[in-house]
């Protein structure tokens, strides 16, 4: 007998969600190490204050913003989203994350659709973001949310030989 998954919020992250939030940027970047800008050693190393300060500024204000998926206990979602500098009109979405377990669940899409609602209210009608070429598990799964290659490939922010393609799709 299975029990059913344990419900799950979707929303925007607390100051108090700190240390949860740390633990899941932590095993973001042990499951996924080329789709963040960072390794599993330099987001360790960083002092708990310093991730605490960057929660709290993510926590509030129409600039940039993180969502997380809250089943209670440790998290299991994240995706942000932050206003693109060369256009007023263009939220970018970053570190989109599904814990490997709840991956299929609609949690993904219940991520993105937080990052799209924030951004309307922010009044950016657009939603872009960039994936790994050939990571084509990301790439299936971001078509099926409503986004669509635009054809601009870009190089990798740390690893020059990698290249990202950028999507988009309106918020």
């Amino acid at each position: 007998m299975t029990s059913a998954p344990t419900p799950t919020t979707v929303r925007r992250i607390r100051p108090e969600d700190a240390a949860r939030m740390r633990a899941l940027r932590l095993e973001m970047l042990a499951d996924a190490p080329l789709a963040f800008l960072e390794t599993v050693a330099e987001a360790a190393a960083r002092p708990h204050a310093d991730f605490a300060a960057r929660v709290a500024t993510v926590s509030r204000g129409d600039h940039t913003a993180q969502f997380v998926a809250d089943p209670g206990g440790r998290l299991v979602g994240h995706a942000g989203g932050t206003v693109a500098p060369d256009e007023p009109g263009l939220t970018l979405v970053y570190a989109v994350y599904v814990t490997p377990a709840r991956r299929g669940s609609g949690l993904l899409a219940a991520l993105v659709d937080e990052v799209a609602a924030w951004s309307r209210a922010c009044g950016r009608p657009e939603l872009m973001m960039e994936v790994v070429v050939g990571n084509d598990r990301a790439f299936r799964a971001y078509q099926k949310l409503g986004f669509t290659d635009t054809g601009v490939r870009v190089r990798h922010p740390r690893i020059p030989a990698l290249r990202e393609l950028q999507m988009r799709r309106p918020a």
